[in-house]
Order: structure tokens, then sequence, then C-alpha cells
């Protein structure tokens, strides 16, 4: 199905103007060496007795969990696990979780991890205090009650759910992702602290460190950006354009890794209000079909989904392109573009990760087109709409031929 343009650009300046008056405030935050041991005295202030930790396996196993129990048990704060979260959740997750909450009488959920926690942790949330599905929550200002006390560590510097209204699970039936967007799934409280990344293994900084930088871009390439957006996503992208490479083959190094954190957070703050784009459309659609790491289907599709939009972004592409030292400011907007597009190409390489996957199967091309275009049409704010075939043109590309 073709969209029309106009209903596009006159409903995204909709948003636009919502986002400019919605009451979105920001977290307390927590920065630096001891981070965690802040948020848990704060948990413990603000009057919890006992609340859910969110996490998965892996945090288990690297002894993380256990050590933020006993650090909330330190502030007499009781807790219980809920470790069941895997990479993508879905509803059955946030189902499960919220069954443990009511049965263990929680009174706050504590996110520890990735992505797929935070998730996981920000819907639990919201279903202990809503009498919805999460279908029912699903989508823009669905929220109706505020959720749980909400308190978020990551333990990656790419999400930048901590200062996100949104939440992204997939349907178990259909396999989609459906996005929660609602300015009550901001957290309380958030600690970014570097200790937490130092063992984190280099393709896991690698896709989450491109997953901060095409928050950035995407944000600052948005119709919707704002002067206080462009800051942030500036700020994000010369930490990531300056640290990256190093957090991938100097993971032990805390200053580049709270560098990252630093970047993600700057990049949440500003798509958080300025919005993504086609990237994470067609990211999304790549992850639930192949069941892929969202930051690894944001490296194939970034720097294509650029080469599309420069027509009608090389001038801010250009002010990303001298930000991060690839041109100069006498460069031409459309080489100074080019040339950020083959930056991102380089980075990418340079940090591990691949061009193809594998996975795509022509078949599937004609869906997935489908759900990136419709999931793009109603919620970001683009600078060039895409057609069916020029969307096509990118899963082709993404194919090893």
């Amino acid at each position: 199905m073709t969209y029309p343009v106009w209903f596009h650009n006159l409903y995204m300046t909709g948003l636009k103007l919502a986002a400019r008056y919605l009451p979105i405030t920001k977290p307390t935050m927590f920065i630096g060496h001891g981070a965690v041991s802040q948020l848990c005295h704060s948990v413990g202030l603000m009057g919890c007795r006992r609340v859910l930790v969110v996490t998965d396996s892996g945090m288990v196993e690297l002894g993380f969990a256990a050590q933020l129990q006993t650090k909330l048990e330190s502030y007499g704060v009781d807790s219980t696990l809920f470790a069941d979260v895997v990479p993508d959740p879905t509803y059955t997750e946030a189902q499960r979780g919220h069954m443990r909450y009511q049965q263990q009488q929680c009174d706050a959920v504590v996110a520890l991890g990735g992505g797929s926690p935070m998730d996981c942790a920000k819907v639990i949330a919201a279903l202990a205090t809503n009498k919805r599905s999460v279908k029912q929550l699903s989508g823009l200002l669905k929220v109706r009650q505020p959720p749980a006390p909400l308190f978020v560590i990551p333990t990656t510097a790419g999400t930048g759910f901590e200062v996100t209204v949104a939440a992204v699970v997939s349907n178990p039936q259909s396999h989609q992702k459906t996005p929660l967007m609602d300015p009550k799934l901001m957290p309380l409280v958030a600690a970014l602290d570097p200790d937490l990344m130092m063992g984190l293994p280099a393709h896991i900084t690698a896709q989450t460190g491109i997953d901060a930088l095409t928050h950035a871009i995407e944000a600052y390439l948005s119709r919707n950006a704002t002067p206080e957006t462009d800051r942030h996503a500036l700020a994000a992208f010369r930490l990531i354009t300056d640290n990256l490479e190093s957090a991938v083959k100097v993971g032990s190094n805390r200053a580049v890794r709270l560098n990252m954190s630093l970047a993600a957070y700057y990049a949440g703050l500003a798509f958080t209000k300025a919005s993504l784009g086609y990237v994470h459309a067609i990211a999304h659609t790549l992850g639930s079909q192949y069941q892929i790491p969202h930051g690894l289907a944001n490296a194939l599709a970034l720097p294509h989904v650029m080469q599309f939009s420069k027509s009608h972004a090389a001038a801010k592409m250009k002010a990303l392109a001298v930000a991060g030292g690839v041109a100069s400011e006498q460069s031409t907007p459309e080489s100074a573009a080019q040339a950020l597009i083959d930056y991102i190409h380089q980075l990418c390489a340079a940090i591990g990760l691949p061009h193809y996957l594998e996975e795509i199967q022509e078949e599937d091309i004609a869906a997935m087109v489908a759900q990136a275009l419709k999931e793009a049409y109603w919620n970001y704010p683009v600078p060039k709409l895409m057609s069916p075939e020029d969307c096509q043109s990118i899963f082709r590309l993404l194919m090893r031929q």
C-alpha cells in the first residue's frame, strides 16, 4: 500500500507539537564509579521495600545480579529475581515478569542489563498498575496510570533507554515488534556505571555502539529535530566517533566506557523528542524476521538508508561529517555527506560488523517491505519518504549475491 505524503507530513507535525508540550521528565542520574550503589540507596530512600530485579541469564552468570541484590539488601530493600528475559523479548516474558511481581508483592522494578531487560522492565512496570494487556498498552499514549517505580542500570552503551519513553516487545504470534510509547515510561532513576561494561564482549560493544550512533544520526536528520535535540545528537555523535573503536578493541578502558555510556544517554535524549527513521523500521523488521541483534540490523541498514536520504539531508549530513572530522567546512554538502556515508561503512568494517546478511530470502522481502514502510509512515519524521521499490532495493543490497 502506498501512503499519501501530505498526510504523513501533517501527522508528523502533530507529533512534533506533542513532543514539545508533553510533560517528558528526565530521570535522576548517577554517573561514574559507584553509581549503582547510589541508585540502590535511592531505592531505599524512596520507600521501596521489595523490588523485582529484571535481568537476563548473562547478568546472573557474571554475578552482577547477585551483587545488585546484595547492595539493595544493604539499604534495607528486599528483592526477587526475574532473569527470564531473552533477546527481543515478547509479550510472554513481560507477562511472566508481571506475574512474578504480583506473586512476590513487589512495589518497584529494577532493570539490569542491555536493551532487552530494559524493554521488558518498562512493560512489567506498566502492567503492574494498568489493568490492560500488553497489546492494549502498545502504541502511542496508551499507558493510562503511572507505572510502578522504575530504576534502570544499563550494562551496554547503546539503547539510551534510561532516558526514553519507549519500550519494544514482540507479538509471539505475528513475530512483529510492537512499541509502547508514553512519557509515563520514563524511569525514575538511572545509573551509568562503566565498571559494569568493562568485560563486555567486543561484538556486543560494537553492535550496541552502532545502535547509539544510529539513534544520534536519525534524530539529527529527523524533520522534527530541534536545536536542543541537535545539540544532544551532535554530542553523542562526537563521543561515538572518538571512542567506539577504542571501546571495541580495548574494552578495559574505564574512561572510554564512560564516554560511550554518555553517548548513548545523549542519543537517547535526542531521539526521545526528534524520533528515529527508516534504519530502525528496517532493523525492527530484520530482527523480528531473522532474530538477529538489533544493533547488527542497524549497522546493516544505516549506510544504505543514509545514501537514500542524502538528496534531502545533505546539509545536515555535512554538519555531522564536520563534527566527526571526516569532512571540512570547505566541503560541499554533497561531498561531505558522501564522506560521512563512506565513514560509516569503514567504521562498521573496522569494528567487525558485516555488510550483508546471509539469512535474507527473496520470498521474505515483500512482507518485510510492507512492515517497514508501515512502521516508518506512522512513527518517524524521515527526511524523505520511500516507495516500496526504494525499500526493496535496500533489502536486496543487504543480500549476499
